[in-house]
């Protein structure tokens, strides 16, 4: 019996939420022969997952090793889903430079959000972690990009991303781009206060704030 879209898109956020690697793969191998669009499988199903994980994250009800496992988990079902989204050919919206900050070696919610982007048709330049904020300026300089996103996991570390903004200013580079921050320590009075553009709460937030942005362009 062939399954509805709700049903398979239901299947594919609850492999993420429940970690499993086999099933969101199954799930992603129906969402495609069910005829349901790459990107459509991602965002209305292994999204809806990750933002169940953060919200498990934020109540304690899960911790750092199943926030390590579901990026893990929806890797694997991107790796199914990937070739579908070339030949979608999803189209370009934008260009986003993205990183860890300096200090900082998590990457977990910053690699889920470069997923979610890059599915929805963003351009994505990943600096990786442990960024210093020259090599934001740089990465400004060279790629031209619409938005700059920076993450963080702790609160000694998410200083660094006032020192980012910093340098941008400095080199001149600050209005030529909207600015993102994201991580649990970070809120809106933050990004305020830093003078950053906005402050995600997850990576789902996060990746509509810069559609958002990139659409309006």
């Amino acid at each position: 019996m062939r399954l509805s879209r709700a049903k398979i898109l239901g299947k594919l956020r609850d492999a993420i939420v429940n970690l499993d690697i086999k099933s969101v793969q199954q799930a992603c191998r129906a969402a495609i022969d069910a005829g349901i669009p790459a990107y459509e499988a991602i965002m209305d199903g292994m999204a809806k997952g990750i933002e169940i994980v953060g919200e498990k994250y934020e109540k304690g009800e899960y911790f750092l090793p199943e926030l390590i496992m579901a990026g893990e988990t929806m890797k694997e079902g991107m790796k199914v889903l990937e070739p579908y989204l070339k030949s979608e050919g999803v189209k370009k919206i934008g260009k986003v430079v993205i990183g860890t900050v300096k200090g900082d070696l998590h990457d977990i919610g910053k690699n889920i959000v470069v997923t979610l982007l890059e599915a929805a048709g963003a351009q994505v330049i990943d600096l990786g972690v442990d960024v210093p904020p020259e090599k934001f300026v740089e990465a400004v300089k060279q790629n031209n990009p619409d938005i700059v996103g920076m993450s963080a996991l702790l609160t000694t570390t998410m200083i660094e991303m006032e020192n980012v903004i910093k340098a941008l200013k400095e080199a001149g580079q600050r209005d030529k781009v909207k600015i993102i921050i994201g991580g649990p320590p970070t809120t809106q009075e933050y990004s305020e206060m830093i003078g950053a553009d906005a402050a995600a709460r997850d990576a789902v937030e996060g990746v509509n704030i810069c559609k958002s942005w990139l659409t309006k362009k």
